[in-house]
């Protein structure tokens, strides 16, 4: 079932395609993506495989998580997020488990961006976050950006608390890809609560790094945005 899967996969990808994945992903050396392998296939073309292979045994997942080939990961975690959205009761809590399990291959910010919310988020709406202050604690880079774009699910059922307390947690990190990712979730949280994202700006502006503050506040009025910045 693996070898079917990552064929169909590599039959879907072009040189071109693949050049232009593996610059826009930072590949080279030094870079954070440093060695990662594409076949050259887009998201949506990845989706449809996955949804052919929906069933997969929970065997054949973990294969293609382990595969150096990036679409065969996100292949095998749109398996586990489109899964997860059918589930219930326990079946959730098993794969929910499992992809903790597995965070070491959720190894690239779209891989995290694509499943943390909608898997990881949606399972701790109803049950206490702590394993996310774990993940934000981690010294994998990747670890850290699930702990905050988790969040987005919470973001969207109106509980903000865990997105600032996390931000606040992780203001100091030292990589742009984390700068981004929490700026993003600040300002999807200022879309619910306008007054409490500038407050929380206004606060911490002079340590928020640049990279940050801008996305945090780019729904700021102008006036806004300068006064801030």
């Amino acid at each position: 079932m693996t070898e079917e899967i990552i064929n169909e996969l590599e039959a879907l990808g072009t040189r071109e395609k693949r050049e232009v994945l593996m610059r826009f992903f930072k590949t080279g050396k030094g870079d954070y993506a440093e060695g990662d392998r594409f076949f050259g296939a887009r998201v949506p073309e990845v989706r449809e495989v996955a949804k052919r292979h929906l069933l997969a045994d929970i065997a054949t997942v973990e294969e293609l998580l382990k595969s150096d080939w990036h679409e065969a990961r996100l292949c095998g975690l749109l398996i586990l997020t489109l899964r997860f959205k059918k589930a219930k009761g326990d079946e959730r809590d098993k794969i929910a488990r499992f992809y903790l399990s597995h965070t070491d291959r959720v190894n690239n910010w779209d891989l995290v961006d694509l499943t943390a919310p909608s898997l990881l988020g949606e399972w701790l709406i109803d049950r206490p976050r702590t394993k996310l202050y774990e993940l934000a604690e981690s010294r994998l880079l990747w670890d850290n950006r699930i702990a905050i774009v988790s969040t987005l699910a919470f973001i969207r059922a109106n509980q903000l608390d865990d997105t600032y307390s996390l931000a606040t947690k992780m203001m100091a990190h030292p990589h742009d890809l984390m700068h981004k990712a929490i700026g993003w979730m600040l300002r999807e949280a200022g879309k619910r609560d306008h007054d409490r994202l500038f407050q929380y700006v206004a606060e911490h502006r002079t340590v928020m790094p640049r990279t940050m503050l801008r996305y945090a506040i780019e729904r700021f009025s102008a006036v806004e945005r300068k006064q801030l910045l």
